[in-house]
């Protein structure tokens, strides 16, 4: 099941976007549901940016069960994996911590960090319904879908200026080679322990680590072995 529970965590790091359902208090009783963009943690946890004045908000205040859907837009969504997390919703106190994260990812949202109701709130999943294709559907536990604690968090500011500024040229060449692709710009936006996340011309690219990374060291080899898969 631990398997099952990497391949769907690494399937939503694959997206930026979710619907989120909430328990609404102005309807009682019925469901709310709302777009909204997330980025996860190193292990796993999806964390949104919401104001106080959004009816979601509310919802979660009141009652902090909820769940998010994820899955790529495709011609015919039923044939498209998705993963469904149900969980609990934590106010977390500050933004500075994963602020600089989530702008590399919606940098628009930079002017959402000067308003005093806008707050981060984490996702704890508890349980995580994945449909991987036709015949592959599975509920899963959130221990075998969470990532193990890593240092990841305090060196990947150090990582990504240093692939950015000294290895600009490789970034361009992974994306080609894992992607098919050829960008006049790449720039390496987040790591974690299953992959990285590189920012081409307006999307973003994801790439994956063939095994799971825990620091600075295991990264810089799991790039190495991606470079040499480019040149052989």
């Amino acid at each position: 099941m631990s398997e099952l529970g990497s391949e769907a965590r690494r399937f939503v790091r694959g997206q930026q976007q979710g619907v989120l359902s909430t328990l609404s208090q102005r309807i009682a009783g019925y469901p709310f549901g709302s777009v909204t963009p997330f980025i996860l943690d190193q292990q796993g946890r999806p964390v949104i940016l919401i104001s106080t004045l959004a009816e979601h908000t509310k919802n979660i205040e009141a009652d902090p069960r909820l769940s998010l859907i994820v899955q790529p837009f495709t011609q015919d969504m039923q044939e498209a994996g998705r993963v469904t997390l149900l969980g609990r919703a934590t106010r977390l106190g500050e933004k500075d911590s994963l602020g600089p994260r989530y702008l590399r990812y919606f940098p628009k949202a930079e002017t959402y960090f000067a308003m005093h109701d806008f707050s981060f709130y984490r996702i704890e999943p508890e349980r995580i319904r994945y449909i991987g294709g036709f015949g592959k559907i599975h509920w899963i536990e959130a221990a075998a879908y969470l990532n193990s604690a890593n240092v990841l968090a305090e060196q990947e500011t150090a990582i990504l200026d240093h692939m950015n500024t000294d290895h600009a040229d490789t970034l361009l060449d992974l994306c080609r080679h894992f992607h098919g692709v050829a960008p006049v710009q790449a720039t390496m936006i987040g790591i974690d322990g299953d992959g990285f996340d590189v920012r081409t011309d307006g999307r973003i690219l994801r790439l994956d680590f063939a095994e799971p990374i825990n620091n600075a060291d295991d990264a810089r080899k799991a790039l190495a072995e991606m470079v040499q898969q480019c040149r052989s």
